[in-house]
């Protein structure tokens, strides 16, 4: 598939990197291309559905008004702040055709991790819903920026009601401005659980790298399991990540690729996403991994019906999920992981099929413009099987961070390599991520990877959640901890826990505390356990029971 003239051929840009020799080469490119697929339903929510036609229509239409009315030109960020809306996608994408820079926000920040990020991007225009205007409201009175306002029910001073705006008319298209693959398309703030958010930016080359990235996976899926790559029906997908998120972004460009339709969720509840998959024949779920842990739950009596395809991102995933998805469902429901971070634009490593049901544990291997190295102290590769971190490069790697060449210079190597902080392994080019560098337990001397550990526990028929954390011990230096939480009806107490993850670790890995608990461990908006939050008071509850 990546030979000269193949559909995934790889060539090496000026720069060193791998990047794909064909495709679209800027976003604009790539939504032209989609708005092709005319009458197929692309958006489908609660409130409306649009198919492509309807959805690029509205998008130039916007893309037209930046330009126009708003005397926006390339080069000026537009901020996205809404929830899963299809007029989100609209806002991105009416960026994209009006050589603007994207920057989707949280849009769980409160009103102050707003203005941090809006004084950090400097946007010229605000396209936000009635649930977010409130919290720009001072910021866009403050400097002045008008914006757009999306499902808001009342007038807001500065903005326009999009529902007012003039209708799209499908025989125009976007303004005539010029996007070049080496400008910028996006600005991702990270998740900042370790510090404040950092801007991400990502080129339109980048981003249309990351486009393709999920289409080999798809590609190389079939050809497992003895397909052939292009021949199947579009996908229908149960979009569950929010659209700020990288992980949405590679869902939404396999999609939109191939002319498949996203089901979107106003919020997420496990029942009802089963019954959005029954409705709207979804054959492709796309979300976290304790989302999906959830929606088999709620299929136990009725079955996944027409879903095809389990994928799982933004964050680690128990090896005992393609284990329950097999045992249920053998090869008809085909489990995916991968792993991605803001800084690669999305997924750049995947996992599926038999390979992922006999390696559980490891992410998978990367597509063929993204290079892996596992790094030892001096930066030189580590043999195989051997831990080190993480170093990444490829097309779809972020140029750096937003205004901050402090930060860009610690994340990057003068060649191109970006260090993950991931901990990892690799073996026969299969890559497992066994910690974070920051969240590793240094016990006694004895590194303890924390995944590792949590693997372990949800393997366990009570638990439904688990995080492992390192805790100070005056002898030891750190001694694991754990926090537990058990499903309604489980029985288990701290002991038997313990003793399940003595059957398959090492002493010196077993939890000295595991903290029971019913109610659900701190997340942030993308699924990931927020540590930070659970340390100070698990050392509390640990330092009571010494």
């Amino acid at each position: 598939m990546t030979a000269p003239g193949a559909p995934f051929a790889v060539v090496t840009g000026a720069d060193g990197r791998r990047v794909y020799a064909d495709g679209p080469r800027t976003l604009r490119e790539f939504a032209e291309v989609a708005w092709a697929f005319g009458e197929r339903p692309f958006l489908i929510a609660e409130s409306r559905r649009y198919t492509y036609g309807e959805f690029f229509a509205a998008a130039c239409a916007l893309a037209r008004r930046f330009t126009e009315v708003y005397g926006l030109r390339p080069g000026d960020r537009a901020v996205v702040a809404m929830r899963n809306h299809p007029e989100w996608q609209i806002a991105f994408w009416a960026a994209q055709l009006a050589g603007l820079v994207a920057v989707p926000l949280n849009a769980w920040w409160t009103e102050e991790e707003f203005g941090y990020a809006l004084d950090d991007c400097r946007p010229g225009v605000l396209l936000v819903d009635g649930e977010r205007v409130g919290r720009v409201r001072a910021w866009a009175r403050r400097t002045g920026v008008r914006g757009v306002l999306f499902h808001g029910e009342d007038e807001e001073e500065g903005f326009e009601r999009y529902e007012e705006l003039p209708a799209a008319d499908p025989a125009l298209g976007p303004p005539a401005v010029e996007v070049r693959p080496e400008d910028d398309a996006t600005i991702i703030y990270t998740s900042g659980t370790t510090g404040r958010p950092k801007g991400a930016v990502a080129t339109h080359l980048a981003q249309t790298g990351a486009a393709k990235n999920p289409l080999f996976h798809a590609a190389a899926a079939t050809l497992e399991s003895g397909g052939v790559p292009g021949l199947g029906p579009a996908p229908v997908m149960l979009m569950t990540f929010p659209f700020f998120h990288v992980a949405a972004f590679t869902a939404v460009y396999s999609a939109m690729a191939v002319g498949g339709s996203l089901v979107l969720m106003r919020k997420w509840d496990a029942d009802k996403a089963l019954a959005l998959v029954h409705r709207h024949g979804v054959t492709h779920f796309a979300g976290v991994p304790t989302t999906a842990l959830q929606l088999l739950d709620a299929a136990r009596e009725t079955g996944l019906g027409p879903l095809t395809q389990l994928s799982t991102g933004g964050a680690a995933a128990p090896p005992e999920l393609v284990a329950r998805v097999a045992d249920r469902y053998g090869e008809r429901v085909e489990s995916r992981n991968g792993y991605g971070l803001t800084e690669t634009s999305g997924g750049v490593l995947a996992h599926f099929g038999a390979s992922y049901r006999r390696f559980p544990g490891s992410v998978g291997r990367p597509t063929p413009v993204t290079e892996v190295r596992v790094a030892g102290p001096d930066g030189r590769a580590v043999p195989d099987g051997e831990v080190g971190e993480l170093w990444l490069r490829g097309q779809s790697l972020v140029r750096g961070y937003w205004e901050d060449p402090e930060a860009t210079a610690a994340a990057f190597t003068p060649d191109g390599w970006f260090r993950t902080g991931d901990l990892a392994t690799v073996r026969d080019g299969r890559v497992s991520v066994v910690d974070r560098i920051k969240d590793m337990v240094v016990r006694g001397g004895e590194n303890v990877y924390c995944v590792e550990v949590e693997a372990a526990l949800h393997d366990h028929p009570d638990v439904v959640d688990a995080a492992v954390l390192g805790v100070p011990h005056p002898v030891l230096g750190e001694e694991v901890a754990a926090v537990v939480r058990l499903r309604e009806d489980a029985v288990a107490g701290p002991e038997e826990l313990r003793a399940h993850v003595a059957k398959s670790l090492a002493p010196f890995k077993v939890p000295a505390h595991v903290l029971v608990q019913r109610e659900p461990l701190p997340r942030n908006a993308t699924g990931k356990v927020l540590k930070r939050e659970l340390r100070q008071d698990v050392q509390a509850r640990v330092t009571r029971t010494r």
